[in-house]
């Protein structure tokens, strides 16, 4: 297997020649003259289409249309527009806004890194970049209820036996992820590994796109499922289900998802797409600010974006977990996070932590050479540009790994020795 090393840089230091100041309920857009006609950085274009699932992780996205942030950077023609599931995106994605497709989305991280090979897009190979996290933690795994008794929480292997009695009746016990090898199906695995339960034999995964996931264990279509807010306080409230983690229980600050652009648009519109994300890390900001947080329940509410009721959204994006079962978290350290603690550097320590685990479970050769495909994809150096503009140059991280990550089940992964990570069991 090839040896990965981490690759240090030195940031960018030059004082910022921005100063932004945003306020609670600000309605004036500053004229994105002043941003650009300094450098000639304008926009080469004024639009551009960007879809998203609605789910609390696209938050970015919302805010920088409703609140202005694409208009003041120039770029009053962005559509973000509201789609079913991350299938419907892939394809959208493949085929580009000029095909009546979109140029680029709130995408689980991997996605893109899978599209670009041609793993997921029927073996065409999309050149698509990460030019963002859009979030850090946010996911968690919820169960039916008809095993409310069994009080469930990182340990899963009260499921074990009853598991294997349904299977042997003939009965197909199905868990639900969002899409196959991303870090929702990742760590429903790691969930039920840890209890003894092989995620490859004693049940089947199913991909539900999260807007039917609630829906589909109301059915009894499911026991278990993964998925991003507000999906497990609806559930909850709906008296369907329960919490028994959330995904910063079992990998604190994990990377979740991206702001994916196609790379023909980067490349044929490089100004535009500097744009693009300086607004996005303007609305992360924003959107992790408290004085904001009333506001922003009242925005994600409205029918075109999240479209369900602020209640369902308030208390885990505040950081309060109501498990369903008695057990209340306030000031959750584990809550959703857009900016703070580096929440939108894109570290290539996670996209190589990606390839890794995939190699863990089968679905890719171990002999696989991850880092062409993360240096193609990850635009790391866009991300230090946009944040330098917008007077974040002290926000640009020393290094693009992040170091060491450490995981519930006693695991690490070093991405100096991403080998040892490789070789620990599956299974615990």
């Amino acid at each position: 297997m090839t040896k990965f090393t981490r690759r240090n840089f030195i940031a960018a230091s030059s004082a910022a020649f921005l100063s932004t100041t945003l306020t609670h309920r600000s309605t004036a857009v500053p004229s994105p003259t002043s941003l650009y006609a300094a450098n000639g950085d304008t926009p080469e274009v004024k639009g551009a289409k960007l879809g998203f699932v609605p789910v609390t992780s696209c938050c970015p996205l919302i805010v920088a249309k409703a609140k202005g942030f694409f208009a003041k950077h120039g770029m009053p023609n962005v559509e973000v527009l509201r789609q079913p599931s991350w299938a419907i995106i892939r394809d959208k994605l493949m085929l580009g806004s000029g095909n009546e497709g979109l140029d680029g989305a709130h995408l689980l991280f991997p996605m893109v890194h899978l599209m670009a090979t041609g793993e997921i897009s029927y073996g065409r190979k999309i050149p698509m970049y990460i030019l963002a996290r859009m979030n850090v933690n946010g996911q968690g795994i919820s169960v039916t209820n008809a095993y409310k008794d069994l009080k469930l929480g990182l340990d899963s292997s009260p499921l074990k036996s009853i598991f294997a009695k349904k299977s042997l009746s003939g009965e197909n016990v199905r868990c639900a992820v969002p899409y196959r090898r991303v870090t929702g199906d990742f760590f429903m695995r790691w969930w039920l590994a840890h209890g003894g339960i092989d995620p490859d034999r004693d049940v089947s995964l199913i991909v539900v796109p999260p807007p039917q996931m609630v829906a589909n264990m109301r059915g009894g279509s499911m026991e278990a499922f993964c998925v991003v807010d507000p999906w497990h306080h609806r559930l909850i409230k709906q008296g369907i289900g329960y919490s028994t983690v959330t995904s910063g229980e079992l990998w604190n600050n994990h990377p979740e998802k991206a702001f994916g652009v196609r790379a023909e648009f980067v490349d044929k519109y490089p100004k535009a797409a500097k744009a693009l994300l300086a607004a996005v890390l303007e609305a992360q900001m924003w959107c992790d600010r408290p004085e904001n947080k009333p506001e922003l329940f009242e925005i994600l509410s409205q029918r075109q974006w999240i479209g369900i009721r602020s209640e369902f959204l308030r208390d885990r994006l505040m950081g309060k977990f109501d498990y369903g079962t008695g057990r209340i978290v306030e000031n959750s350290p584990h809550m959703i996070k857009f900016w703070r603690e580096n929440a939108s550097y894109p570290y290539k320590s996670h996209d190589l932590w990606f390839f890794i685990e995939d190699m863990r479970w089968g679905n890719r050769p171990q002999d696989f050479d991850p880092q062409p495909v993360i240096n193609a994809v990850n635009r790391e150096d866009l991300w230090r540009e946009a944040a330098t503009l917008i007077g974040q140059a002290k926000a640009i991280p020393p290094s693009t790994s992040r170091g060491v990550e450490k995981f519930f089940n006693g695991l690490e992964f070093d991405p100096q020795n991403p080998q040892a990570y490789l070789n620990a069991p599956k299974i615990q």
